[in-house]
């Protein structure tokens, strides 16, 4: 029991930090704020991870029952959802933001408040975020358990990504563009691989369903 909690809030952990890839924002965030000061900066932060934070909850609290209602099996979504998030995975791999259409970051102008859009949505809760959520709700399977851990790690993911884009202009002194586009292409390849274990897990458990039935 212990093992599989354990587990399943490692895998929830790491899907969710490497889909929205503090590391790989950097370069973006440092740009989108540009000519802000500090202030403005950390209060438009602070927006941004808040609005991303409270939407990624809602589909926490609400996934379940919309699969239910759509009337989707776990299993269904655990294929389909991974290979989604095996999508997501080329896109970092190959250089692009996933959920971000234009290859080139828009700085608002004044007046604009970007922490909304493009910072909380796309950027920090994008499509490939939300579907793992989804994903990982319906392997929850409404265990009260399971679902604080997911929770934590919405907590831990969000609470890191303020913490790494808050250091956003020391960072990208330190490892530069360059280093933040390596990270993004490793963290690419460990979502690819827990992507194919998703359609793995859901094809198994497809299969097991049949011969139960049978």
């Amino acid at each position: 029991m212990e093992g599989d909690l354990l587990r399943f809030g490692l895998t929830a952990l790491v899907t969710l930090l490497v889909l929205v890839d503090p590391f790989g924002l950097v370069p973006i965030f440092v740009t989108l704020t540009a000519g802000c000061s500090k202030k403005e900066r950390a209060a438009l932060l602070g927006r941004a991870v808040r609005v991303a934070f409270g939407v990624s909850v809602l589909f926490l609290a609400a996934g379940r029952v919309v699969l239910a209602y759509l009337g989707v099996t776990v299993n269904a979504f655990a294929i389909s959802g991974g290979v989604l998030l095996f999508a997501a995975a080329l896109q970092m791999l190959f250089g692009q933001r996933t959920g971000l259409q234009s290859s080139e970051p828009r700085e608002g102008s004044p007046g604009d408040d970007i922490s909304v859009f493009p910072l909380a949505i796309p950027l920090l809760s994008g499509p490939g975020t939300l579907t793992a959520i989804l994903l990982l709700t319906s392997q929850a399977r409404g265990n009260p358990w399971r679902v604080a851990i997911l929770f934590a790690a919405l907590v831990v993911v969000f609470v890191t990504t303020w913490i790494v884009l808050r250091a956003g202009e020391l960072l990208m002194e330190r490892i530069g563009e360059g280093g933040a586009h390596v990270a993004t292409r490793v963290m690419g390849i460990v979502l690819a691989a827990l992507a194919v274990q998703f359609v793995l897990n859901g094809t198994t458990g497809y299969y097991q369903s049949l011969s139960r039935g049978n």
